[in-house]
């Protein structure tokens, strides 16, 4: 428990303080944000805006996390260290994007194969990472099943020969889809000011309280209740997750600060991927993969409302059913403030949340 406010509390502080240093930084080299001429013309007077801003939030999670360890002398967790690895690996996929951008002055920086390529590759030695490193009684840091809420009968590697190794390929795109699905989700969110970091703060903040019920209710906890040792979670390290997942939280609380409108640095693709891999790799490790749907409603939405109006924009020659895309941006040209937009996206996020952890609770009550 210590170790868990002392990650978020030195992750949201590094953030606050430190972000304002990042700014200027960002000023001399001159990495600015470049708006799309097609979105909002309300948005032009953003241009020049620092950019690139997720540097600050994987650099704060990294400092929390490891200074919070040796002040409370405990070893790295592998289960943390794959969290880390996906978020920092999207992470640097979403800066060379946001590089090309600054470098030559435009809104494009890799093409859609590219970052798609970047996102396989990382989603890919993560799942593969994180099937070795069994704990003492067999439990690898994800598992081979479907999730909702904990692990269904479901396993990609339950056959042999052929079979296994289709298996074996089908879990590989799983992880892959959840991972890709998950950060180019947050990606699409990261419209608005503020809009993605006070969502993700919700929704990995669920992750705390996940990870530290899990913790409590562990089929390898020696203090677990045999009156309900039949509910048992077999996670691999979830105290750690709930970590990582306040480091994580913290480090955003200490951004969104300066963040908020009218922002003075935005996430850029650096920040949105990042955020979304550390989202994802959570939702995996704590077998919670499907539950994420619910946990991250507000992405879901604002994903799902892009698919739609992009593929009823192909099959009808370029009819729309809403004014614009992502859903933010439709609500601004309605005239919404950018400011009430994002407040209310916000109550939608929280209530998905809501409904989530209550999902995830209900699970443990009902069982008999």
């Amino acid at each position: 428990m210590i170790t868990l406010i002392t990650a978020g509390g030195l992750s949201m502080l590094f953030s606050l303080f430190m972000t304002p240093v990042f700014i200027r930084l960002f000023k001399r080299l001159a990495w600015g944000q470049y708006i799309n001429i097609d979105g909002p013309s309300t948005h032009q007077v953003k241009r020049g805006t620092p950019t690139m801003g997720g540097i600050v939030i994987i650099l704060a999670v990294l400092f929390g996390y490891f200074v919070a360890l040796l002040i409370t002398q405990n070893p790295p967790s592998v289960s943390v260290l794959l969290v880390l690895y996906l978020m920092v690996g999207l992470g640097l996929v979403g800066f060379i994007d946001d590089f090309i951008k600054t470098r030559k002055k435009r809104n494009l920086g890799l093409g859609p194969k590219a970052k798609l390529a970047g996102q396989i590759f990382f989603g890919g030695t993560y799942a593969l990472l994180a099937i070795q490193f069994p704990n003492n009684v067999g439990l690898t840091p994800v598992s081979t099943h479907i999730s909702v809420v904990r692990d269904l009968n479901f396993d990609f590697l339950g056959g042999v020969g052929w079979v296994l190794i289709a298996g074996f390929v089908a879990f590989l795109v799983w992880i892959i889809l959840i991972v890709m699905a998950t950060s180019n989700a947050v990606n699409l969110t990261d419209g608005l000011d503020g809009l993605a970091p006070g969502s993700a703060i919700l929704a990995i903040g669920s992750f705390v309280i996940i990870g530290f019920w899990q913790s409590n209710q562990s089929c390898q906890s020696a203090t677990l209740d045999p009156d309900v040792a039949f509910k048992c979670y077999n996670v691999d390290q979830p105290l750690d997750l709930a970590v990582i997942a306040a480091a994580v939280a913290g480090a955003l609380i200490g951004f969104l600060w300066w963040n908020t409108n009218p922002a003075k640095i935005f996430l850029g693709d650096t920040g949105s991927l990042a955020i979304g891999g550390a989202l994802a790799a959570l939702a995996i490790e704590s077998r919670t993969e499907l539950l994420l749907i619910l946990i991250g409603g507000i992405f879901v939405i604002v994903a799902g409302q892009v698919v739609v109006q992009l593929t009823y924009f192909r099959l009808t020659g370029g009819k729309r059913i809403w004014r614009a895309s992502p859903l933010h941006h439709h609500f601004e040209v309605k005239g919404w403030a950018e400011v009430t937009i994002v407040v209310r996206f916000w109550i939608i996020a929280g209530l998905c949340v809501a409904a989530g952890v209550g999902a995830f609770y209900l699970e443990w009550i009902l069982q008999a």
